[in-house]
């Protein structure tokens, strides 16, 4: 594989971890063990599960493994941008610490991006461990039309016109060769350093959930095309390392989604729209919290 200067690894690999248990080491496991010139670097936002040490007790003799303390959860963000200014590679891979690559998958996506000049960004078929193939694989960049198709459920009640815009592409046939793609999954983003350098990193006002979108929107506004490799396939164990605040998270989801519509879609629409869709976003919030109330009452009811 190329490498950008003699004595540059291929690949500067970016694992964000925040308490994401026996995976992390899982991860890593499976990163050095690909046949690629890498460097590994795990980017901790003050873990308290044991799964740093899990790593450095399995890993830590691999010279190509750093370990970044950072001390406290800073986001999925800025615990990346803090890693990045230690990377060396010409590509660089943002990974989710629970996703499992395989042993040419690396490979395989560094070898497209070589032959794809225009390719600023590219992902893979990210599935499920059952083998399904997860929502976030393909998609579109979500518009006040799409939230609204899946707030109302109209994809239910009027497929024929909830098809004409949406956000999850997964029953389209899975493209035979690489595919040009609106978004793809944040689980899995290898980025050429030649394109980050033009649309800057990741926005750190976002914590956790849409920095992703984000990050999509400015490529594309770039002319960087962002790329879904269907022939690499990745296992990603979706939310493992988000169950133990359910509240937090979706608190930072709704946040992040008023944040991309008021940076990117805003003042595209009348005031009196644009206004309704924030006001919208946070009942959904609501609702969330109304329909966690009350699954944890019934819980404790049935525990007495």
């Amino acid at each position: 594989m190329k490498k950008i200067s003699e004595g540059f690894p291929a690949l500067s690999v970016i694992i964000v971890n925040y308490n994401a248990g026996e995976l992390l080491a899982d991860c890593v496991k499976a990163v050095l063990a690909s046949p690629v010139d890498l460097e590994v670097f795990v980017s901790d936002n003050g873990s308290d599960d044991q799964s740093v040490r899990r790593v450095q007790e399995r890993q830590g003799g691999d010279p190509r493994l750093s370990v970044l303390e950072n001390g406290a959860n800073l986001g999925f963000a800025r615990g990346n941008n803090l890693a990045l200014a230690h990377t060396r590679a010409p590509y660089l891979l943002i990974l989710n610490p629970d996703c499992i690559v395989g042993e040419s998958s690396l490979a395989r996506m560094l070898e497209f991006m070589d032959a794809t000049p225009d390719a600023g960004l590219a992902s893979c078929v990210i599935r499920d461990p059952d083998g399904s193939e997860q929502r976030s694989s393909r998609r579109q960049i979500p518009d006040p039309w799409i939230g609204l198709v899946r707030f109302l459920r109209l994809d239910r009640i009027l497929p024929r016109l909830a098809r004409s815009r949406r956000w999850i592409l997964l029953d389209e046939p899975l493209p035979t060769t690489p595919t040009p793609a609106e978004a793809v999954s944040g689980s899995l983003m290898l980025v050429r350093r030649t394109a980050l350098e033009e649309v800057g990193s990741l926005d750190e006002g976002y914590f956790l959930h849409c920095e992703d979108l984000d990050w999509f929107v400015r490529f594309h506004r770039s002319a960087w095309k962002i790329y879904l490799v269907p022939d690499v396939e990745v296992i990603h164990y979706q939310g493992s390392c988000s169950t133990r605040k359910p509240i937090g998270v979706e608190w930072h989801k709704h946040r992040g989604m008023v944040r991309f519509f008021r940076k990117f879609q805003f003042h595209d629409y009348p005031l009196p729209f644009s206004l309704l869709v924030v006001g919208g976003i946070w009942a959904h919030f609501g609702v969330f919290l109304a329909a966690h109330g009350i699954r944890r009452l019934f819980s404790w009811g049935r525990r007495r």
